[in-house]
């Protein structure tokens, strides 16, 4: 009976210890082999010359190093680049590279679809198939090195480095996909993979409270939290989530990380959507809800997708907005649309997902009771006084 053939790409530096360990060969050699795959690239064992010949030999029976077809390489004109990755069984997944004067920055997906549903977000009108795995979570930064040079010895040698940030915004909610978004952390920050500073990598969740409190204990990060509503009335409706884990355990979970975090702030991210979410009396609501954590904004203009029965904030509004956070002292940055005219915008992201929650269906056997998205304010203040909340369950 053959043994199974282990992708070196999702294995962390213990991970990959033992299987050497197991092949009999001692420490060191695992960290010869990570060098060899993450920081020049090389998936040819017999190329990786400083491991004896009989271990190669070995690897080349008993592993490999595979990151998932390519299914299509877009650039936008702005040189944002965006790639289809085919993860098997009709599911593909993006990510998207965004160069800047002063940095790389590589979004990656960590789920096929999403199943937290937000509103405003392509992604999880698609649906969920599966969390990916570790190895499909690392080579996306594996293939988009390959892509940019990063294996070139010369750029080696001069110091230079494509991709300087990773972050965990494309496709899916990492923290539901935990054990394999924490390898793939471990393997970006190893000194003999990718040595990427925690500062430098970040993670985004919707707001997954007890995985929040994990990743604080296991392996802390920036941390992002999609949050997109000043009250749990209007933030059930646009981050359905939210009703399982509420504003005021979430800020909670905020103050906690913040504890062992390696920035002394929580990124903030907030879609601008017209007549939802961008008065002034959300954005005193907003300073309120957030008067205790130390945080910046990231005010994220609505990329519209077709069929959302969103809009976009004016930019006056936005503006606006942005200027009443300001003056009460908290950092606020308007994120610049990128890539938008090869949809790799913020919230853009779709991939092809082979849905298995039957998202679609339930939604058009709910069109015909569905309310239209228009000025929400009343209707969630209605909703808000109805409900009563039942208490979080850890997941």
């Amino acid at each position: 009976m053959m043994s199974e053939i282990v992708n070196l790409l999702g294995l962390d530096a213990d991970g990959l210890a033992q299987r050497c360990a197991d092949w009999g060969q001692k420490p060191f050699r695992a960290r010869q082999l990570m060098r060899w795959i993450h920081q020049r690239g090389e998936h040819d064992f017999h190329a990786m010359t400083d491991l004896a010949r009989d271990f190669r030999e070995v690897l080349e029976r008993s592993a490999c190093v595979a990151a998932p077809a390519v299914i299509a390489d877009n650039v936008s004109a702005d040189g944002t680049r965006k790639w289809l990755l085919d993860v098997g069984a009709g599911n593909a997944v993006e990510t998207v590279y965004i160069p800047e004067a002063d940095r790389g920055t590589l979004c990656i997906s960590t789920q096929a679809g999403c199943a937290v549903n937000c509103l405003f977000c392509s992604t999880g009108k698609q649906g969920f198939s599966r969390n990916l795995a570790a190895h499909e979570i690392v080579a996306q930064l594996w293939h988009a090195n390959r892509a940019l040079g990063a294996g070139d010895p010369a750029q080696r040698a001069r110091g230079e480095r494509p991709i300087t940030n990773v972050v965990f915004m494309g496709m899916g909610e990492p923290l539901q996909n935990y054990a394999a978004t924490l390898t793939a952390l471990r393997i970006m920050l190893d000194d003999n993979a990718y040595g990427l500073s925690r500062r430098r990598v970040t993670v985004s969740t919707s707001g997954v409270v007890p995985m929040i409190d994990r990743l604080r204990d296991d392996c802390p990060v920036a941390l992002a939290v999609s949050l997109h509503a000043p009250d749990d009335a209007l933030r059930d409706e646009l981050v359905p989530l939210n009703r399982k884990f509420p504003l005021a355990e979430l800020m909670a979970a905020c103050r906690r990380y913040l504890e062992r975090a390696p920035r002394d702030f929580i990124t903030f991210e907030y879609v601008m959507l017209d007549g939802v979410n961008d008065s002034d009396r959300h954005a005193e609501r907003l300073l309120a809800l957030v008067r205790d954590v130390p945080c910046k904004f990231n005010l994220i203009p609505f990329n519209p997708f077709p069929n959302s029965g969103l809009r976009r904030s004016p930019a006056e509004r936005i503006r606006r907005f942005a200027q009443r956070l300001t003056d009460a002292g908290i950092v606020t940055t308007i994120r610049r649309t990128r890539g938008d005219d090869i949809d790799a915008a913020c919230g853009q992201l779709a991939g092809e997902v082979q849905d298995r929650t039957r998202l679609g269906e339930r939604a058009a056997r709910a069109a015909g009771r569905s309310v239209p998205v228009g000025d929400r304010e009343a209707r969630t203040t209605r909703a808000a006084g109805k409900r009563g909340r039942q208490p979080a369950e850890a997941q």
